[in-house]
Order: C-alpha cells, then structure tokens, then sequence
C-alpha cells in the first residue's frame, strides 16, 4: 500500500483526517488519509489513502502519479491487529485488487502502523507499509511533531524491486495546524531511478 494507516484507540470512534502538502525543490506531494469506522463498537473500518505527486519539471515525468489505496479492516482482539481486503488505483499501472494483515498502536505520543499487503495483479505485488509519528508534547499549546514513513514494494512475477520510498517529517504541531521540514527519497522500477524531495510541508487534521 503507498501509503496507509489504522489507529488502535483506547475509546471507540474514527481518528482526525490528515490533509499535508508537501513543496519540495523537485515535486508537490499531496497525502489525504480517512479512517472511519462503520459503527462506535464495530471491528469493521474504512481506510482510504489519497496520495498525490507532481515534478514542477513539466518534462520530467518519473514519479508523476495518483495512488489511491483503499481497504475494509477486520479487527482481530484488542492488541491492534486486522485482516484486510481492498484494492488500488494507480494512475501509472491501473487497478489491483489486495488483500493484507495489519498492526497498529496509537497513544497521546506515538503513533505506529505497519501493513503488510499483497497486490492480486500481473506483478504479482507483495507490500509492506509503515507510518511511525512521535508527537510529545513542548508545553500546553505546542507538540514537536514528527513522521517516518515507508513503502517498499517487491513484483514477484519479475523477482525485482517495483517502487519504494522513504518520508521523514519534523516540525511543530498546534490543535489540528502542523507544519516543518521535510525529505523524501523515491525510487522506481527495478533499476531502482532515485529521486529526491527536499522542502516544507504544512498539515491540518480534521
């Protein structure tokens, strides 16, 4: 999955919706995350990743793309396990459907998901997703803010790397308002063509 996240909650309900923009020196990044739950109590949830990049080089198209990821999580117990069954939409390779397990953990501080996904589609696609973010608190207004974020996705019809990527944000965090630097390091195909985003990023959760 490019990109995803489940939050384990000690009180039932849906977490906030992230919306970052990110300007980098090479590309605008754009990620919208919707997790929502189908009921208070229900081990059934949507997730929903939105995911968009863009070069300011119009003649430059390698890593141009829109990645929706989307899954229905089956939570298993209360240790932040699920099973899930979805698909993707990808503007560069088309539609898959995907099936996957999932862990996740979530406290006033830390936030920590990993996914594991298989892609049913001509590569054969097996993906592991991971978004970690630490947030302490500075005093009663401000929180330092701070994000890893991975995907590496392995074709196992070629036996190749297909796209990997590592995010890492830090910055400040007020309310819903966050906003810092940030890096990113892309790679594609099995030549594994790197591309590099360095810049600032603002997000604001609903």
């Amino acid at each position: 999955m490019a990109m995803g996240t489940t939050y384990a909650q000690s009180k039932p309900g849906s977490p906030p919706i992230p919306l970052e923009l990110f300007l980098g020196h090479e590309q605008l990044n754009f990620q919208l995350i919707v997790k929502k739950k189908f009921a208070p109590e229900s081990k059934l949830d949507l997730l929903v990743i939105s995911v968009f990049s863009e070069n300011w080089d119009k003649n430059d198209a390698i890593g141009n793309s829109v990645v929706i990821p989307f899954q229905f999580n089956y939570n298993i117990g209360k240790k932040g396990f699920a099973i899930a069954a979805g698909g993707e939409g990808n503007s560069v390779v088309g539609f898959s459907p995907l099936v996957g397990v999932e862990h996740s953990f979530a406290s006033r501080k830390v936030l920590a998901i990993t996914v594991l996904n298989y892609l049913i589609n001509e590569t054969q696609d097996l993906k592991l997703f991971g978004l970690y973010e630490y947030k302490p608190p500075i005093n009663e207004t401000w929180s330092f803010y701070s994000r890893v974020q991975f995907v590496y996705n392995y074709g196992f019809a070629e036996n190749s790397h297909n796209r990997s990527f590592l995010y890492l944000r830090a910055g400040v965090k007020k309310g819903p308002l966050g906003f810092g630097l940030g890096a990113n390091w892309d790679q594609y195909g099995p030549n594994r063509i790197a591309k590099d985003n360095f810049g600032v990023f603002t997000r604001w959760e609903f």
